[in-house]
């Protein structure tokens, strides 16, 4: 038995149940290059992998993160040209992770004044 008959495969509505991914998200995620190859059937129909569930997780946190689209396409294309890309995959997940504390860090100043305010309306509340 080889490797692909062991593995587990899930067709692209399984997918969309297990991910919360359209369709047209994973067809459009495979159409610019953002999903690495995906195998099909022997009539066309998409198979995805556990690995591949494990890269649309990844993809999804760095959705979170508010990477472009540009730059989570070139990490994937940096990702199939293989480990001599290392250093350069690094320095975007680096840059990408400098941007994130700098959003928390907005964030959390603006959660601060939120606090205040929402102290002083019900301070306001308490002395009426």
């Amino acid at each position: 038995m080889s490797l692909t008959q062991t593995q587990t495969r899930y067709t692209i509505s399984e997918v969309e149940a297990r991910t919360g991914l359209t369709q047209h998200t994973l067809r459009w995620y495979e159409r610019i290059g953002l999903m690495p190859h995906v195998d099909r059937s022997h009539s066309g129909q998409r198979r995805f992998s556990d690995k591949d569930l494990d890269w649309l997780a990844f993809v999804g946190k760095l959705r979170t993160t508010g990477m472009s689209v540009a730059d989570m396409v070139r990490y994937a294309e940096l990702v199939r040209e293989g480990p001599h890309t290392f250093e350069e995959r690094r320095e975007l997940l680096e840059r990408t992770r400098r941007e994130v504390r700098a959003r928390i860090d907005e964030l959390t100043d603006a959660l601060a004044v939120l606090d205040f305010k929402i102290g002083f309306y019900e301070q306001g509340k308490a002395q009426s």
